[in-house]
């Protein structure tokens, strides 16, 4: 458990879907844990890890959107086949992990998102649930964006989604028109990851399904590479986290 700067973080298990989920909890306030502490708050956050799983960086996300003030469940991926996954940010490390993400399919994905989204209506009733998603985990918050529950997702870096979708089907861009909210993607212009070929067919399809851009966004950061928001790879870009920062603290206030 931690307690810092008037915050509660911690480790739950979500047990509302077919598996157990072990999850990171961070709320704003020491001593939030208790159910009846969190029931005003209006907003709550799903955070979705990379292939690493719910490393220390993952939880550091959660306990700093907690710090601004929005509860956040830090929710894993590979809950079937590496339930307590954590890794460093090493190549053999990169493997174990895309081994595990090459076992695991939307419908997975979708229904442990829906565990953790009917974890968090207990929890905080009638909050509005976003989903926070980085590489791996930002392919999957555009799925999430699919759950009539999510009001917004934001899918920083989430390679293939014009390419493949986990476990098989059409791309994942197909599925953008079911979307209901809203959802922000977030690419670097040098990210090896998503090409420019890539770059555009996620800008063209967001632009078809929702013509306005009100709803459906692309971000493009000049000069950012593949995991950009993490100060703990090599890849990390101040200037490209910042503004990744303030994008969502300034859409989940």
């Amino acid at each position: 458990m931690t307690i810092s700067n008037s915050r509660y973080s911690d480790w739950v298990q979500v047990v509302d879907g077919p598996v157990p989920l072990q999850c990171w909890w961070a709320t704003p306030v020491a001593g939030q844990h208790d159910i009846d502490a969190i029931t005003t708050q209006k907003r709550v956050a799903i955070v979705l890890p990379e292939v690493f799983g719910v490393n220390a960086w993952v939880r550091g996300v959660a306990d700093r959107l907690a710090a601004a003030g929005v509860p956040a469940l830090a929710v894993p991926l590979f809950a079937r086949t590496a339930p307590e996954l954590d890794l460093a940010y090493e190549t053999s490390d990169l493997a174990q992990g895309r081994r595990h993400k090459d076992a695991t399919t939307t419908d997975q994905i979708l229904s442990d998102l829906s565990a953790a989204i009917t974890w968090l209506a207990r929890i905080c009733p009638g909050a509005e649930v976003s989903v926070v998603g980085f590489c791996f985990g930002g392919h999957a918050a555009l799925l999430a964006a699919t759950l009539p529950a999510v009001k917004h997702s934001f899918n920083f870096y989430g390679a293939g989604v014009s390419r493949m979708r986990p476990g098989g089907g059409p791309p994942s861009l197909a599925l953008l028109p079911s979307i209901q909210g809203q959802l922000t993607c977030l690419c670097g212009t040098a990210d090896p990851l998503i090409p420019a070929e890539d770059r555009a067919a996620i800008q063209a399809a967001l632009r078809e399904s929702d013509p306005n851009g009100n709803r459906l966004r692309y971000v493009e950061l000049e000069g950012a590479d593949h995991g950009f928001m993490c100060d703990a790879r090599s890849s990390y870009n101040p200037e490209a986290a910042r503004f990744g920062w303030q994008l969502l603290e300034r859409s989940l206030a």
